[in-house]
């Protein structure tokens, strides 16, 4: 187990590129606390179809970006994404979507698109499970604002669900 933490925080500092929160699968009153390469969040299932999430992304350059998020479960497996970009100053208001499934035993796939007047943003990821609450994530992120340079990479994070 401790072979396994010091390669997880080792990878975690490979890549520079801020990453979004995985999709993760939560029942009704779970919450996910997850930590991945300069990001980190909380997120909480309220009710059957709908979860509010909370995230900060620190990027390469010193500054740090607060995002708030809603996901409604449309479908099993399909969900729309609403949220709020950078709190702490000019607000940016995105949508999107998401899906995901299972691809082999332990694992689960997704993919998430979201956009907003400045910028998109596209993830492919997969969640390992570890245990019955704790998810190894793994991700190829782009971020692509409408100026300034795209930021892409890929990623390695843990999920605990409670």
């Amino acid at each position: 187990m401790k072979k396994i933490l010091v390669i997880l925080a080792s990878l975690l500092t490979v890549t520079g590129t801020g990453l979004s929160a995985p999709v993760n699968d939560l029942d009704k009153g779970q919450t996910a606390a997850g930590i991945g390469n300069n990001t980190f969040y909380l997120e909480h299932k309220l009710a059957d179809n709908f979860t509010l999430g909370l995230q900060n992304v620190n990027w390469d350059h010193g500054s740090s970006m607060d995002t708030i998020y809603g996901q409604l479960q449309l479908a099993n497996n399909f969900r729309g994404i609403i949220g709020s970009n950078d709190l702490n100053s000019n607000a940016k208001v995105y949508v999107g979507m998401a899906i995901n499934g299972p691809i082999a035993p332990e694992w689960e796939g997704y993919t998430s698109l979201i956009a907003g007047k400045e910028f998109k943003e596209l993830q492919v990821g997969a969640n390992f499970k570890i245990t019955y609450n704790a998810d190894i994530n793994f991700t190829y992120h782009t971020y692509m604002p409408d100026e300034g340079e795209n930021k892409n990479g890929v990623g390695i994070g843990a999920t605990l669900k409670f």
